[in-house]
């Protein structure tokens, strides 16, 4: 990864687990808590693909096990974030924007679900059986529906603040001017060229309406 990708990176995912542990784990909302740190590596995941991904959601779940009051053992959660991000990085649309914002709420909602039940099941593993007390269920509901709520606030702001990350001047400077730019691309390659057959095409055929009736005056008149 780039050095200001992963500065980015760094200053997101310890912001977003300050949050995380002081503010929404204090709120006491009925069955899961919102997941801040999850949103945010979905977030990078969208703009960086499968690899960025996966090592930012790594490295989250990593520092999210070290950090207080974690109750569980370390590199669980590195585990079950480093899968998702690597999931949500291949969601990554081709040109880099994103035309609607289904597909990325659909991510956050597979997500939710992923999570919680690759968490519940490496616990189930290890011999931890919290999730069975809790109820599954109501985890995946309330997981599912508080991330969704805080999608919209959090997702598109980690996006644009990676983009702007990469339009970086000083990161990649001779890979970023080679890379074709895709405004100009898809004007070239779609609409401009084909209006522009379809009017040679309506120059070629007005003309020959012309040459053929100019040839038939010209027999009229030798007639």
């Amino acid at each position: 990864m780039r050095v200001n990708r992963i500065l980015l990176s760094v200053a997101l995912v310890v912001v977003a687990l300050v949050v995380q542990v002081s503010v929404l784990a204090r709120l006491h909302l009925p069955g899961a808590v919102p997941d801040l740190l999850l949103l945010t590596v979905l977030g990078l995941a969208l703009v960086y693909g499968h690899v960025g991904g996966a090592l930012v959601g790594f490295g989250a779940g990593l520092l999210a096990d070290l950090a207080p009051p974690a109750d569980h053992a370390a590199g669980r959660y590195a585990l079950v974030l480093c899968v998702i991000g690597y999931l949500a990085g291949l969601a990554k649309p081709e040109n880099g924007r994103l035309r609607s914002a289904t597909g990325p709420m659909v991510v956050v909602v597979g997500a939710a679900i992923g999570t919680t039940l690759l968490y519940a099941g490496v616990g189930a593993l290890v011999g931890d059986t919290a999730a069975r007390h809790v109820g599954l269920p109501s985890l995946l509901f309330t997981a599912s529906l508080y991330d969704l709520l805080l999608a919209p606030f959090v997702v598109p702001g980690v996006m644009a603040l990676a983009r702007r990350a990469d339009n970086d001047p000083l990161a990649d400077t001779n890979s970023a001017a080679q890379s074709p730019d895709i405004s100009s691309g898809w004007l070239s390659s779609g609409t401009g060229l084909r209006i522009g057959r379809q009017r040679n095409a309506l120059r070629m055929k007005t003309a020959r309406a012309r040459v053929a009736r100019a040839g038939r005056i010209k027999g009229v008149k030798r007639l």
